[in-house]
């Protein structure tokens, strides 16, 4: 169709020819362009003067475009456009859907911002392109020249205020990035408070900026919009009263540097204010307490200087009045420091004055060992907030202690007061001596001074009888007092099976301390002055035999366990016979055989030997006491000329005394 209007045009000017003012287009052009379409409208862009005069009817049209350009800003003013041929980037006739936008990286998302002059760092580099290429945010000149007004990539500024809102309301200029940076806007890494003429320390770093730049104690301005505009400078700062209410109220001065610091209000100053410069210095806990503790406010004097005299003062009485010092009442400090309320700090020295002086262990023990504390409900009423009892009773030890013996004591004169066998010192030992154990019934002699209390009055007592269990119990030190045996034979086995016993075979006069003393049971106290008084006196050599030549039981080993009964049986001593009169056969074996037994006397060894040795037999005489006196010659003659020995079976040689012949003959022979 489009040809057959060409040739028309030919024939109408006569078969001329002529130059055609349209020509026939490549292709449709897209929808941006859509107004041009037409054949009579091509010259519109493709005017006279060939490509090269293209790119000036393009910047014409698009004169936003060319207002960047000539300024060198955003992406075309990086490029020499008007010596570029427009074509390049942005073909045209390829059809409605055709985008003329040819971006280098493919995509707008994949485009180099940095090639339009602004490079998208930080916050700007996460953010879509909508986010910033929207109508609200064409804030440029160049947008109002785009074709038809409108434009989607030209038309912005690179000014913070074009897209954001100025909190400042223009009171630090236009400049944000001298403070801020495209990371976050609460964030000024560009600024440092440090810098200017208050630098922020404590908790002024803490504080927002609009809690001084907006306070409504500043005369403020407000925008266009009626909204406030912040002060920055100039703003008072040289006291602290031109932000904070004084709440001293002057009385102080205007110089709260002198006690507070940044750091807080109720942060005091030491360099600023010393309490111990005051009347009341603070020690110990009080240096901890809160000021509005004990200054309620600093409007009256009472709130500025507190009464301080005494404990009194500020504390209740915790004692309800039960605290006394020589009958009166007293204030904390003589029992209590600031160091804190417990432990008391009542000296020993003045407990020594007191009506219960602290001797001993008593010295050492605990306040609250004795001073106990009631939890009775009634306890508050009577002894005060701390429920100690002030004034405990001490008149008898078990007024503290209980009774350790399960009252086997109470009928004593004493009633079994601790104080009558121990001391205030140590509860062990007892002071029960020997003599005091003495006056008890038995006197603690020898070894038996030596022996623990325990051997013999403990519940748990070895190798002795049992107690019997007594009603009550014997308390918890676990000691017997009553019941407990005095006589020898009751706590010791007797090795002699009653023989000695007043009722025995041969009753001794003191019993065992008889023959035995308290230093040891071996050796016996028996010596030769005592045997003098038993029925065999020891005479001549008797004197220095040993006991166990004529005991032979006592040779024996002591027992291993005492109670063993086969030692206990050989230890009677009847082996002597005691009961008859002794001769010296009950000891000794006859060495002579039978040769004596026709004599008138039976042949008894005291007829010839006596106790000094029985070697010679010096009471024997020859003449008097044999049928053959020696006489003459025969007085000189050796007993063993006449008296020969004769072998004896299993035994020694017996001399032969009779029968013997006293003929010459029988030891004379002639020659």
């Amino acid at each position: 169709m489009i040809r057959t209007l060409a040739l028309a045009l030919f024939l109408l000017v006569g078969g001329a020819v002529v130059t055609a003012a349209a020509q026939v287009s490549p292709g449709p052009l897209a929808r941006a362009h859509a107004d041009l379409e037409g054949t009579l409208r091509c010259t519109k862009c493709h005017g006279g003067g060939g490509a090269d005069a293209m790119p000036a009817r393009c910047l014409a049209c698009h004169r936003d475009v060319a207002w960047l350009a000539e300024r060198s800003r955003g992406f075309h003013g990086t490029v020499k456009v008007k010596a570029q041929r427009c074509a390049a980037c942005h073909p045209d006739h390829a059809g409605a859907d055709f985008q003329l936008v040819k971006w280098p990286e493919g995509t707008a998302e994949r485009f180099d911002h940095r090639r339009a002059g602004w490079p998208l760092e930080q916050s700007h580099g996460k953010l879509a392109c909508e986010k910033c290429h929207k109508p609200a945010s064409r804030a440029s000149p160049a947008a109002r020249l785009a074709p038809g007004g409108r434009s989607r990539w030209t038309g912005l500024e690179s000014t913070c205020a074009s897209c954001h809102e100025d909190i400042h309301r223009g009171a630090l200029g236009e400049r944000c990035v001298s403070c801020h940076d495209a990371g976050k806007w609460t964030i000024t890494p560009g600024f440092n408070h440090d810098t200017t003429t208050y630098g922020l320390t404590g908790r002024h770093r803490e504080t927002k900026c609009d809690q001084c730049h907006l306070d409504r104690r500043f005369a403020t301005r407000v925008d266009p919009a009626g909204r406030p505009i912040p002060v920055y400078r100039p703003l008072p700062h040289q006291t602290c009263g031109s932000c904070h209410k004084d709440v001293h109220a002057g009385r102080f001065g205007a110089n709260c540097a002198a006690c507070h610091s940044t750091d807080g209000f109720k942060t005091i100053s030491p360099s600023g204010f010393d309490h111990a410069r005051t009347h009341f210095p603070l020690k110990g806990r009080h240096g901890a307490v809160k000021c509005a503790s004990c200054h309620k406010d600093f409007t009256t004097e009472a709130g500025r200087r507190p009464a301080s005299a005494t404990c009194a003062a500020c504390h209740a009485d915790a004692h309800a009045g039960t605290a006394t010092i020589q009958g009166k009442p007293a204030d904390c400090a003589p029992c209590h420091a600031e160091t804190g309320f417990a432990p008391s700090t009542f000296p020993l020295a003045s407990h020594q004055s007191s009506r219960f002086p602290l001797d001993g262990k008593h010295a050492a023990a605990k306040c609250s060992a004795c001073h106990v504390k009631e939890t009775a409900p009634t306890a508050g009423s009577r002894l005060g907030t701390s429920r100690v009892t002030m004034r405990p009773a001490f008149d008898r030890c078990q007024s503290c202690h209980p009774d350790e013996h399960g009252g086997q004591l109470v009928t004593r004169v004493d009633k079994g007061d601790c104080a009558a066998c121990h001391r205030a010192a140590a509860w062990k030992p007892s002071t029960v001596d020997r003599a005091a154990h003495a006056k008890l019934g038995l006197v603690l002699d020898g070894r038996h001074g030596d022996v623990a209390c325990r051997a013999c009055h403990g519940t748990d007592r070895a190798g002795l009888k049992p107690i019997p269990a007594r009603a009550g119990g014997f308390g918890r030190s676990g000691f017997v007092f009553k019941g407990v045996e005095k006589d020898c034979s009751a706590c010791h086995l007797d090795p002699h099976l009653g023989r000695f016993e007043p009722k025995g075979l041969r009753p001794a006069p003191n019993g065992c301390l008889t023959c035995h003393g308290m230093a040891a049971f071996r050796p016996a106290a028996v010596d030769v002055a005592a045997h003098q008084g038993f029925r065999l006196k020891l005479e001549g050599a008797h004197r220095a035999t040993p006991c166990g030549a004529c005991h032979r039981e006592l040779e024996r080993p002591p027992p291993a366990k005492p109670s063993s009964s086969l030692i206990l049986s050989g230890v009677r001593f009847a082996e002597l016979k005691v009961e008859a009169p002794l001769g010296c056969a009950a000891c000794h074996k006859s060495v002579h055989g039978v040769q004596f037994d026709g004599r008138q006397d039976g042949g008894k060894c005291e007829a010839c030997h006596n106790e000094e040795a029985f070697a010679p037999a010096a009471r024997f005489d020859h003449d008097r006491d044999a049928a053959f006196a020696l006489k003459g010659g025969h007085q000189k003659v050796p007993c063993a000329s006449c008296h020969k020995s004769e072998p004896v079976p299993g035994g020694q040689a017996r001399v032969i005394y009779r029968p013997l012949s006293g003929k010459c003959e029988n030891c004379h022979t002639a020659k």
